[in-house]
């Protein structure tokens, strides 16, 4: 495989200096209350190997947030696994179940872990390409890639890198497209905290033929500011976790314990991520405000902490060679979307990271218009 577009960009950015709203990670600190848990946890004790598939009281906690937000119950004992970020998820899931020549269908632009994965495994990507601005899934068109040999759909919503949504229709139409067939769902939902314009998530976990047969993904770092911590969880019905954690225990076995026990404690208070959609909406709210007068053009984003910005008003380069352009003679790195398509193909659209402290943001957006 290639180097990556983040290692490039966020090398380049490092090299020259630049702001780096390419790597979506945030630049302010996660809660002091959950970095005394953790510290508090080691002093206690908790500092040896945790259960395999997580800590207990972590898991019940997690069960508990599901059934509050989606109104769907998943046992701790057996249903839900803590992972080493929503990255060894991802790769458990598809290793325990992808095998020669199965296909997966993947929807691009689509985040650049599951294609390797896939390939690892003996698989063979199948692509529907979505497009700018709205990224809508023709489902006629999925239901034509479908063969004997599907073993799995892969799924992103919020969807990084386009920040756009899968809506309700789309949840109960990839529903009907799996009914009666053996086809693995993986829902990567670590984005589902941060949702935009009063738009809500919709996890697979709602829709229960699709729970039946679906792995759901979630990231701790990404929700708790935190993503060098490494944590995130997966839950999905006894069938499929049972193959799950034969991967989970032979890759990582388990994961940092005083970790988990912070999160146990921290999750508790639904007040500590109900905020999240409000808090990002005003820093998304604040970029967009910050370029109005600049020649770029977007659709606002639905959800994620990525903006998209389309520049064929400034120049028609490709965008990997404006994206790098950007860093050099302006200072400020960001990621070209081709790289995430199909036969890298190029819409003129760059993705922007807009978690970040208000300065940051303010001074990436002055930045920002003046680029003719």
């Amino acid at each position: 495989m290639p180097e990556s577009i983040f290692t490039t960009m966020s090398g380049l950015a490092n090299e020259h200096n630049a702001i780096n709203l390419s790597q979506g990670f945030p630049n302010f600190k996660t809660s002091t209350v959950l970095q005394n848990l953790v510290s508090k946890a080691m002093l206690e004790g908790h500092n040896q190997y945790a259960h395999m598939r997580g800590d207990l009281e972590l898991r019940t906690v997690i069960a508990q947030k599901i059934k509050t937000l989606y109104q769907s119950t998943y046992n701790p004992e057996n249903e839900i696994t803590i992972t080493a970020g929503a990255t060894e998820a991802l790769f458990n899931a598809i290793t325990c179940f992808i095998h020669k020549n199965d296909e997966v269908i993947i929807f691009k632009p689509a985040f650049d872990s599951y294609e390797p994965v896939v390939k690892l495994s003996g698989g063979v990507p199948v692509f529907i390409q979505l497009h700018y601005p709205n990224y809508k899934v023709n489902w006629q068109e999925v239901a034509s890639k479908i063969t004997s040999k599907t073993k799995m759909i892969i799924l992103n919503t919020p969807l990084n890198p386009t920040g756009t949504l899968f809506e309700d229709q789309d949840m109960l139409a990839l529903q009907n497209l799996i009914k009666n067939t053996n086809i693995i769902v993986l829902s990567d939902e670590v984005y589902e905290h941060m949702t935009f314009d009063g738009n809500i998530h919709q996890s697979a976990c709602k829709y229960p033929i699709l729970k039946a047969q679906s792995f759901v993904i979630a990231s701790f770092g990404k929700t708790f500011h935190n993503t060098g911590w490494k944590i995130g969880y997966c839950a999905a019905p006894k069938p499929l976790m049972d193959e799950f954690v034969k991967v989970h225990e032979f890759n990582v076995y388990s994961i940092n314990t005083p970790y988990q026990k912070a999160f146990a404690t921290f999750i508790k208070d639904s007040n500590n991520y109900n905020y999240l959609p409000t808090f990002y909406q005003n820093k998304r709210d604040l970029f967009l405000n910050g370029i109005k007068d600049a020649k770029f053009s977007y659709i606002p984003s639905k959800g994620t902490y990525f903006q998209l910005l389309k520049y064929d008003n400034i120049t028609q380069e490709n965008d990997v060679d404006f994206a790098k352009r950007l860093v050099i003679e302006f200072k400020i790195a960001t990621i070209p979307i081709s790289v995430f398509n199909v036969n890298h193909l190029d819409e003129k659209v760059l993705r922007f990271c807009f978690a970040k402290t208000d300065e940051t943001i303010i001074k990436a957006t002055e930045i920002l218009c003046k680029i003719q």
